[in-house]
């Protein structure tokens, strides 16, 4: 089974004639051709004039595959929360079940996949799926395997048991081959009624192979005793029963009696007028000629080596496995063919080599998802304590980064990953920070989520960054009163300002204010500031002036002036502004208060820049403003009069 992912060709590219040059990214590798060759003159036009974005884990786009991210996501983050008072047997047991609920969500990816490549009417679609299906089924086998080896930590005894479920779960073409059997007219008679038999005897199942024996038996008058004599001796193979309190000791003596006695049935030639069944008989003897007479059966040499060990070495200890398994790759593969990536992954588990095992899968396997994960679980167990990297993280710290940071390559399943960095107590933080800020904020919705994210971290810098892209974002659209709020949570002086006197500028064009809402409920906010204050007060003076409290209106217009908070170039719009209170049938500024606005008018009028040649239109507006001016010196001058007039009447009485 070849896990490898596909070489990846560039079009257009000959990198016999040109050398490539690339760059990593997050998620991504910018490759193009370069003009550099040591070994002759290069051609000064490129071969390939265009630059090509290779993705790092294109399996994060695959809609089947992202069903195991998500599952498998729920897992990881409960496993993370197991309680560390579990110790012994219920930290075990709950350690083994959440390694098969990571198999079970693998086995379901692979059963949809497999649906997908049979219903695919492209056959390079079919292809592709079938080979993704061999892919998982690999991942699930290496994982099943370290569960036994290094979860269950199986004893000599109960380690087989094991191993044959193990077996049996992964070559189940015989079920349908038993159905197909069975469910014929004359199971007896089928082509492949011995087929089966030899298939049920390799992988151990002695109970449904004697079945099979029964009809032979029944339909065939001539082998019905030596059918009957091979059935008792499948039927009384000591095996180690779940449960039972039998010692290794005691399971060895009585296998050794019982394999005595099947030798002895060889030897006196009782299969002998019945290829079949002595070759059933060797099989069970753990003949090593007669097995591998069964290489088309087994399929692949770890199927050889558990029957292997089922008829010759039961009780195996964990400890000499590794010398089973290399001579049974050794003798399966007999010198024909070299091992593949999933021999050597298996082979390394064999030896309880967990690094090795870990370091091939990485190769191997074409995303982070299988190493990451089952690395973390190791990890859990207390099996890779000792093993950190030259570079200051972990080995499951630095998967997990990896695997994260292929995530935040999609548009979705980049939420997923913020929870894989929270696990990561050494480079977690840093990393979450680096991608969060890369994250494309396309609608608003996913500002706000990843905004959410940002302040239950307390990323400051982040949440403040996020805020500034969103207000600018804003202003371009020109919906004000929402840039405003985000500078406001950004709490961006500069900006605030900007957006302040985009407010301002408006409401001199339009003469009223948008986004009142807003602007009456800023609160301590207006202090970001000083423009924003401004505003904020500004429209309080229009609002006490709707009210009619023209008094106090009138205060806060003045204090706007005199404190230095309005900006000069408002001025003259201020003033403007007094024209009506100035107006009214009752004083409402005092003597001390006009002198003041009478002040602020000359400042600005002194103040005012001389222009080279005037045009018309600048000549029109400086007739408004003369006149405006003028307007207003009438204004103050006699409204200082009625208000000497008043105070002096005051004082009088």
């Amino acid at each position: 089974m070849n896990m490898l992912s596909a070489v990846q060709l560039i079009p257009g590219v000959n990198s016999s004639k040109k050398q490539m040059c690339f760059d990593w990214g997050p998620g991504e590798m910018l490759v193009c051709e370069t003009s550099f060759n040591k070994k002759e003159k290069s051609e000064t036009v490129p071969g390939c004039p265009f630059i090509y974005i290779i993705r790092k884990d294109v399996d994060v786009y695959s809609q089947i595959l992202r069903k195991l991210f998500n599952e498998s996501h729920g897992i990881f983050v409960g496993l993370q929360r197991i309680e560390e008072e579990l110790t012994g047997k219920s930290r075990k047991a709950q350690l083994v079940r959440v390694s098969k609920n990571y198999r079970s969500v693998i086995r379901a990816c692979m059963e949809e996949m497999h649906q997908v490549a049979i219903a695919a009417k492209d056959p390079a679609c079919s292809c592709q799926f079938s080979s993704q299906v061999s892919i998982l089924s690999a991942m699930e086998l290496i994982w099943n395997l370290c569960e036994i080896l290094f979860i269950e930590v199986a004893p000599a005894g109960p380690l087989l048991l094991h191993l044959l479920d193990w077996v049996r779960l992964h070559v189940c073409e015989v079920d349908n081959l038993l159905a197909d059997v069975l469910g014929s007219e004359n199971p007896r008679k089928h082509e492949s009624f011995w087929k089966l038999v030899t298939i049920l005897v390799l992988q151990g199942r002695l109970d449904e192979a004697r079945q099979m024996l029964s009809k032979e038996a029944d339909s065939s008058p001539t082998s019905a005793g030596m059918c009957r004599i091979l059935g008792d001796l499948m039927r009384t193979m000591p095996v180690l029963s779940p449960g039972t309190t039998q010692t290794l000791t005691e399971l060895e003596l009585k296998w050794q009696h019982w394999h005595e006695e099947c030798e002895r049935h060889l030897q006196d030639g009782t299969f002998a007028s019945s290829p079949h069944l002595e070759s059933l008989c060797k099989i069970m003897l753990g003949d090593e000629a007669a097995l591998l007479e069964q290489k088309e059966l087994l399929n692949n040499w770890y199927h050889f080596l558990v029957t292997r060990l089922l008829y010759s070495h039961p009780t195996v200890k964990p400890i000499d496995l590794h010398f089973y398994a290399q001579s049974s790759l050794d003798l399966f593969l007999g010198g024909e063919s070299s091992p593949e990536p999933l021999d050597n992954i298996l082979m390394a588990a064999f030896e309880f080599d967990i690094h090795q095992v870990i370091k091939e899968c990485s190769i191997a396997l074409s995303n982070w998802w299988f190493v990451a994960h089952l690395t973390d679980l190791l990890d859990h167990c207390k099996l890779l304590q000792s093993h950190n990297l030259y570079f200051g993280s972990n080995m499951r710290e630095f998967l997990l980064l990896e695997y994260a940071s292929g995530l935040f390559a999609h548009h979705s399943l980049w939420q997923l990953g913020v929870d894989y960095f929270d696990y990561c107590p050494e480079l977690g933080r840093v990393s979450l920070e680096l991608h969060i800020e890369r994250i494309p904020l396309s609608t608003e919705q996913k500002a706000l989520k990843v905004l959410r994210i940002c302040e239950q971290r307390q990323m400051t810098e982040q949440v403040r960054s996020i805020c500034k892209i969103l207000a600018m974002k804003a202003v371009r659209n020109n919906r004000l009163g929402s840039a405003l709020s985000w500078s406001i949570r950004a709490k961006d002086a500069a900006f605030a300002t900007l957006v302040s006197d985009r407010f301002l500028r408006d409401y001199c064009e339009r003469g009223c204010f948008s986004d009142l809402d807003l602007i009456d409920n800023l609160g301590p906010a207006m202090m970001l500031s000083d423009r924003l204050t401004f505003l904020g007060k500004y429209r309080e003076f229009h609002r006490l002036y709707g009210e009619k409290r023209f008094v106090d209106a009138a205060s806060l217009l003045l204090s706007l002036m005199t404190s230095q908070i309005a900006p000069r170039s408002f001025w003259m719009t201020l003033l403007t502004d007094a024209l009506p209170l100035l107006e009214q049938k009752q004083v409402i500024f005092s003597a001390e208060q006009t002198y003041e606005l009478m002040r602020c008018l000359e400042d600005l009028t002194s103040g005012r820049p001389v222009h080279g040649e005037p045009d018309a239109q600048r000549l029109q507006d400086d007739d408004i403003e003369t006149t405006k001016v003028e307007m207003l010196r009438l204004a103050l001058a006699r409204n200082l009069a009625r208000a000497i007039i008043k105070e002096g009447s005051l004082e009088g009485s």
